[in-house]
């Protein structure tokens, strides 16, 4: 095989550094926080913005966090597969696909990142509070940021390529 269809057919698994980078942040994070942060115990740190420790055994705003105990293994069952199917749409991508890649392997590493925490600990720890007044969004960890920034890119790109094949 040539190095031009070995290229081809990896894809854009080379965005796979990215996924990487995530997954050492936010387990590095979450190692930091469960070290110095006590949980349920808010630190503040400028007006709107605290770390504070929590552990999530539920799925995103502690969905299902009451559930007996089976959610882990069905979420985390979720984000193992949604993480294969990832990989394999990274390797299905030309190399041009930069919006795309980038996005597939933030959302990859979130997903890994957090399921690393429901398989070893039983839950995803959580540390980062954003709230206004009496109004608190969910902790979230870097996992989550990078899902979302993830996702948006997605969308974006989605956007920008509807919109180039409408003016053909």
């Amino acid at each position: 095989m040539d190095l031009s269809a070995q290229t081809k057919s990896s894809g854009a698994l080379k965005w796979l550094w990215l996924s990487a980078l995530i997954v050492v942040l936010d387990l590095g994070t979450k190692a930091i926080a469960s070290h110095y942060l006590l949980l349920h115990q808010p630190v503040a740190v400028f007006p709107g913005f605290n770390w504070t420790l929590m552990h999530n055994s539920g799925a995103a705003f502690s969905f299902l966090s009451e559930a007996s105990g089976w959610q882990r293994w069905f979420f985390s069952g979720i984000a193992i597969a949604a993480s294969a199917g990832i990989t394999l749409w990274l390797k299905r991508l030309q190399s041009n696909q930069i919006w795309l890649a980038t996005g597939l392997a933030l959302i990859l590493g979130g997903a890994l990142g957090n399921v690393w925490d429901r398989l070893t600990l039983g839950y995803v720890v959580d540390f980062i509070q954003v709230y206004y007044d009496q109004w608190a969004w969910p902790a979230f960890n870097v996992a989550d940021s990078a899902i979302t920034v993830g996702a948006v890119i997605l969308v974006i790109d989605s956007l920008r390529r509807s919109q180039n094949t409408g003016s053909d």
